[in-house]
């Protein structure tokens, strides 16, 4: 999953606890000074929301108001891949089923949305079918039918229109898309994709070809959601999306802003999931991270909706002054740089070894933040939430060897007929500090080697054209990009198929930056997703972990941690696993 700090998708966080439903508190002082000067009340504590609910209330009004540095990729639910835009998404959609309204680790099991339980599943687990509730209307009153459910996954098939999203659906629906998707799908019966049956409006029935134990999870996505028919706009549709959620879009401005309110049509007693207690929802999007961090500070926002960690100016201040709006969760992502192996010379293992190698790994923390807002540095492929992964795996020895090892770097230089080094371009997109200024520690320590490394800062709000199509890397001749990973669900397939599985190399939105092929790797996927038992799972995502760290396409540098914020009148605050440590949107309200 994709966060606005690495273009990506989700899950995860390493929070404990269950959810708590009483004021959490210190009588620390509280922050966001406007807050004080109203008299909303102090705010609760550090890490007061970690794991737990701060300030628990179900009073409905107001405002809420998120800032953020950077829009999403896109607000089309069939294409959104960051995984900020998957945690606002449910305001105005929503799914046959989804993640738990709960803190911490809780938050990752699954419950009815639309549907009135979590499927009956065939004994073969081949063939699942749900029944949606009475009354889950549009925003318009109509009824959302199973016909809107089909055809809002089959939009997915569209690679040419809507790229960008998740395509796991594809994967395990129509493994050899064989369906055209629904813009050209010239079928005289035009019953569209075979997998998904309507027998009736209230009826929908996924039939795989065979089993995979992620399948529901997959469900809670984004992607899963409904899309009207007569409302699909194809690639114009993230402009404004047609709401089935407790809020409608009202306006939208790219890199400006959005402004929801109300859905008079969503109806509660069809909802056990969002509280949906502000009337309004509003988001501005600016582009200094600095003052936005200072806006947040004096109460002119409550959340940043980003959530990739105050900068060090603003984390400065924050913690000194404002501890109690504080929170420091453990995300389930993990800031990497990727090396493109068609992009030379990282066709060859050893230069991809030497520059692991001659990588400062502590200055690579400290660029993200140090180990409280950049997190433990990492050892491998796999975040310490997903089953299967092991912090101690560590094949390079960066724990021992935290500044670098620039005699083994000097000796795969030799290795692949680089003894004098390199050149090659790192990509960084060009509104995160942090990213850069990983690149910049990568370039001074590469070139202790010999290896000469010149920064191309894009822009990040078109990730899935310039990083994620596989043509421009070439022709840019990126041999590192920096980017950061979470699961779009929590399982090693949530996690790691996206990166390395060969069959999920596209032509756009790509993800497998370092066009990693290996037949082996492939085949112990299948070998986990028809595994039902998730310890069974995990021996072959260890697997595959450590033929991933073998085939040395990856330099991970942190296990994320983030110092977020939130402000005094936030109400419902809580860090969601299901969310990788970023607060549960959906069940915010405010004082």
């Amino acid at each position: 999953m994709v966060t606005a700090n690495s273009s990506s998708r989700r899950r995860l966080a390493a929070s404990a606890a269950l959810v708590v439903a009483a004021l959490v508190g210190t009588a620390a002082c509280g922050g966001g000074g406007k807050d004080e000067t109203e008299g909303k009340g102090k705010a609760p504590g550090f890490n007061a929301a970690v794991g737990k609910i701060a300030n628990a209330s179900d009073k409905k009004g107001g405002t809420i108001k998120f800032i953020g540095t950077q829009d999403a990729d896109s607000w089309d639910p069939q294409r959104g891949y960051y995984g900020f835009m998957w945690d606002f998404a449910r305001y105005y959609t929503r799914q046959l089923i989804t993640f738990k309204p709960a803190a911490g680790t809780e938050s990752t099991e699954l419950v009815p949305d639309m549907a009135t339980d979590t499927g009956k599943v065939s004994a073969d687990k081949k063939t699942y079918t749900f029944t949606l509730k009475d009354g889950v209307a549009w925003e318009d009153g109509k009824p959302v039918t199973s016909k809107d459910i089909k055809y809002g996954i089959e939009r997915i098939w569209a690679q040419d229109k809507i790229s960008g999203g998740p395509i796991y659906l594809q994967q395990v629906l129509d493994p050899k898309k064989e369906y055209k998707g629904p813009y050209k799908d010239k079928s005289a019966d035009k019953l569209g994709l075979k997998a998904i049956e309507t027998p009736d409006d209230k009826t929908i029935v996924f039939k795989l070809p065979k089993p995979n134990g992620d399948f529901l999870q997959m469900l809670a996505m984004p992607a899963a959601t409904p899309v009207r028919q007569d409302k699909d706009t194809a690639e114009k549709y993230g402009l404004k999306p047609f709401s089935n959620g407790p809020y409608k879009i009202d306006s939208y401005t790219p890199n400006k802003g959005m402004e929801l309110s109300r859905n008079p049509n969503w109806k509660k007693d069809t909802d056990t999931v969002r509280k949906a207690l502000p009337d309004k929802v509003s988001l501005k999007l600016i582009t200094n991270a600095d003052d936005m961090d200072n806006r947040l500070i004096e109460g002119d926002y409550d959340v940043d909706i980003n959530a990739t960690g105050i900068s060090p100016a603003g984390r400065t201040k924050a913690l000194r002054d404002h501890k109690a709006n504080v929170d420091n969760p453990q995300t389930g992502f993990i800031r990497y740089a990727v090396f493109p192996q068609t992009v030379k010379p990282m066709d060859n293992v050893h230069c991809r070894k030497a520059v692991i190698y001659a990588a400062d790994h502590k200055s690579l923390q400290t660029a993200r933040g140090g180990p409280m807002a950049g997190g433990d540095i990492a050892t491998n492929m796999l975040p310490p939430s997903i089953k299967g992964s092991d912090a101690k795996y560590d094949p390079y020895n960066v724990l021992k060897d935290t500044t670098g090892n620039v005699a083994k770097a000097k000796e795969e230089l030799k290795a692949c007929g680089k003894p004098n080094g390199f050149e090659t371009t790192i990509a960084v997109r060009n509104n995160k500090p942090q990213e850069i200024a990983t690149a910049e520690s990568m370039q001074a320590s590469l070139g202790k080697v010999g290896i000469k490394v010149q920064i191309d800062q894009y822009d990040g709000a078109q990730t899935s054209g310039i990083i994620g199509a596989p043509k421009n890397v070439d022709k840019k001749k990126y041999g590192i990009i920096i980017m950061g990973w979470g699961a779009d669900f929590p399982s090693g397939q949530g996690f790691s198929q996206p990166l390395v599985d060969s069959r999920f190399i596209l032509e756009s939105g790509n993800n497998n930056f370092s066009m990693l092929k290996d037949k082996s790797i492939d085949g112990l996927f299948d070998k986990a997703l028809l595994e039902t038992d998730p310890d069974k799972a995990a021996e072959f995502y260890k697997q595959i972990n450590q033929k991933v760290s073998e085939h040395a396409v990856y330099l991970p540098f942190t296990f994320e941690k983030n110092v977020i914020w939130r402000s005094s009148r936030l109400t419902n605050v809580y860090t969601a696993d299901s969310y990788n440590g970023r607060y549960d949107y959906a069940s915010l309200g405010v004082k």
